[in-house]
């Protein structure tokens, strides 16, 4: 009967820790790399989404300054139309999500692979962003607490 210790291959004696640091140093560049690669990969379809909406964002009138426009950089991507809602890529790497922060949490506004619907809800967005704020301005809008106040006073 053979013992259990003889199926134990034997550690090489050539094989030194440093050798093996290398090897785990590679994997994580080659690791991050890909990381890297798929950010940059995410990045320039947001751009390529805020090429197509550049016309949009230039017939926003330039007193107007709710809106961000731009393409911000970091663990993902955004495309950032306001301070509530922007545009990131899915987890499928192909998938634009349109989203906004809510008090009760984030919306889906639109969601796609491709461009075209996205853009379009965010072209209706801006639209209605633009026409809230005016309709603000000349005073067609009563506050809640205006709305409020005026009734009770009734």
């Amino acid at each position: 009967m053979k013992d259990a210790g003889d199926k134990i291959t034997p550690i090489e004696p050539s094989r030194k820790l440093a050798d093996a640091i290398r090897d785990v140093k590679n994997a994580f560049a080659d690791r991050d790399d890909v990381v890297v690669d798929m950010r940059e990969a995410h990045r320039m379809r947001l751009e390529l989404l805020a090429a197509e909406l550049a016309p949009v964002f230039a017939d926003v009138p330039a007193d107007i300054d709710n809106f961000d426009f731009a393409v911000s950089s970091g663990l993902q991507p955004r495309l950032w139309v306001d301070a509530v809602s922007h545009v990131a890529m899915g987890r499928d790497r192909r998938t634009f999500r349109f989203l906004k922060d809510t008090r009760i949490g984030r919306v889906v506004l639109a969601e796609s692979t491709d461009m075209k619907p996205v853009a379009d809800a965010v072209t209706r967005y801006v639209a209605e962003r633009v026409v809230e704020r005016q309709r603000m301005m000349e005073g067609a809008v009563e506050s809640a607490v205006t709305g409020l106040h005026r009734a009770e006073v009734r």
